[in-house]
């Protein structure tokens, strides 16, 4: 029988409620805390040393594979719910008969016998983004901690996060920083989100084995729904802002039908070089100027990163901008992608011969002669074409994070980066946009940031993005190189 810790040798009543916080002199008794959502730490949770000794090399056998997504980066082992290790099962025993019998008394609910328990190893630039570990069934989380000494200069620290009025999460208020046979549990709830810091330790290794008690789920509030970033029509302003700004190459008729035949094979194009090299230096040393004023984003589970103020551009900055939403440049993005941004773009014959014979077709089956009121009955405005942007900061720790509502708000729509102050980013520094179909793990591109190479990707309402979290790693770069204090960018997204 694997000795763990139980609450009738430490003299604890079964039924005492998770929710009331403990504090005790006795250094293995459980702490309970309720703030900012409800979670327990019991230390040296297995009573035996070489038991937890065995059972840690059990874990280091095993086959780890890496895990890396929007959310994460990791090792994690294949389910443990199967092996048969010594050691494993006899923790995977104690933990889903005795221990999870007791833990039902705890919250007064029927916890089912399901077992859903894996190891992780966590190393130098992992992480775990925040989150709130909901998923039908799971109701108490928990974590073993198999770790050397370890200190939170060392990173990995299970945060735990305090919610606004929305139930969205809002910042950090709790770090646990993982030791040796230290059980943590936690109530999985519309409000326990957490997140694994990333491990900043070259040489530890953060072992942990972790799961669920499954139950009745809590029910949960209805999910917040942000209002969506205001769209814009161009700019008036004419083709002289882009004879002043742009790479002359850009502004060749032959060349734009290059670029427009490459983006329509692929979808995807960057144009390097693309403004006039004075041009993006004057833009790349204003936005270092200590007037700009930087707001951070969140909530953490979707975003964190900077954006700059318009108020506050210096005049390149806000030059550069205009330049980015002006008249001139939406029929530039037309001729190089073929996309209907503007109305002097040439539009697809294809699709007006399929909408002419369609409307014919309706015509012939309602006998209308084609100049009644009920023959223009499907007709539509044109749309006007619209874009929404953004300038952004981004240093270590920047992300942003795929969400449950993304593709359900999809649409067709053409993305643009023009990166700044980056010259010598390296792809291991994570900063990077992904794009990957809905609800599939392959990634169909990655876009690193390159200066002043303009990135234009074209996607369908199938095709989701997200900015991998930029690592411990981007802080080596020497003291007095750009990159080591922060990246910018200009993100623009433009809909026909």
């Amino acid at each position: 029988m694997t000795h763990i810790w139980h609450p009738k040798r430490k003299g604890l009543p079964p039924s005492y409620v998770l929710l009331e916080r403990v504090r005790t002199s006795n250094e293995n008794d459980p702490e309970l805390d309720c703030q900012p959502f409800p979670h327990c730490i019991i230390r040296n949770f297995i009573q035996s040393d070489s038991f937890t000794e065995n059972l840690q090399r059990e874990l280091l056998d095993l086959n780890f594979h890496e895990k890396s997504n929007d959310l994460y980066k990791f090792n994690q082992s294949d389910d443990l719910k199967k092996r048969k290790e010594p050691h494993i099962t006899g923790l995977r025993a104690a933990l889903f008969g005795l221990f999870r019998s007791w833990l039902g008394e705890v919250l007064g609910v029927e916890l089912e016998p399901t077992v859903d328990v894996s190891c992780a190893k966590y190393q130098y630039t992992d992480v775990l983004l925040c989150h709130d570990d909901e998923l039908e069934g799971r109701r108490v989380a928990f974590i073993l901690y198999l770790v050397p000494p370890w200190e939170s200069s060392d990173g990995g620290t299970l945060d735990l996060f305090s919610t606004d009025d929305h139930f969205q999460p809002h910042s950090v208020v709790k770090s646990l920083v993982p030791s040796w046979n230290t059980l943590v549990l936690f109530e999985v709830s519309p409000v326990s989100f957490h997140q694994v810091a990333e491990v900043l330790s070259e040489d530890k290794c953060r072992l942990s084995l972790s799961g669920w008690f499954h139950g009745p789920s809590l029910e949960r509030p209805p999910r917040h729904i942000e209002p969506p970033f205001p769209r814009s029509p161009h700019l008036p302003r004419d083709e002289t802002l882009l004879l002043e700004w742009l790479n002359p190459l850009y502004l060749d008729v032959d060349y734009q039908s290059q670029v427009q035949q490459e983006f329509e094979d692929s979808s995807e194009i960057q144009l390097k070089n693309f403004l006039k090299e004075e041009k993006f230096k004057e833009v790349s040393e204003a936005l270092r100027s200590t007037d700009v004023q930087w707001t951070k984003q969140g909530p953490p589970n979707r975003r964190c990163y900077e954006v700059a103020s318009l108020e506050s551009f210096p005049q390149c900055v806000s030059a550069c901008w205009e330049l980015l939403c002006s008249e001139a440049f939406f029929l530039l993005l037309s001729n190089f992608t073929g996309l209907r941004l503007h109305y002097l773009s040439p539009g697809d014959e294809d699709e007006e011969e399929e909408k002419d014979q369609e409307d014919e077709e309706e015509r012939e089956a309602t006998g209308s002669s084609g100049d009644t009121p009920s023959a223009n009955k499907n007709y539509k405005e044109p749309s006007t074409p619209v874009c929404v942007g953004e300038l952004r900061r981004w240093a270590h720790g920047g992300y942003t994070l795929l969400h449950d509502g993304d593709a359900s708000r999809a649409e067709y729509a053409l993305d643009l980066l023009l990166p700044l102050s980056c010259p010598d980013w390296q792809t291991e520094f994570g900063g990077f946009t992904s794009y990957v179909a809905n609800e599939e793990d392959e990634e169909l591109l990655m876009v690193y940031p390159e200066e002043n190479s303009l990135a234009l990707v074209y996607r369908d309402k199938e095709t989701l993005k997200f900015v991998k979290h930029i690592n411990h790693r981007s802080s080596t770069l020497p003291i007095g190189d750009s990159c080591r204090r922060a990246v910018y960018d200009f993100s623009f997204v433009y809909y026909e």
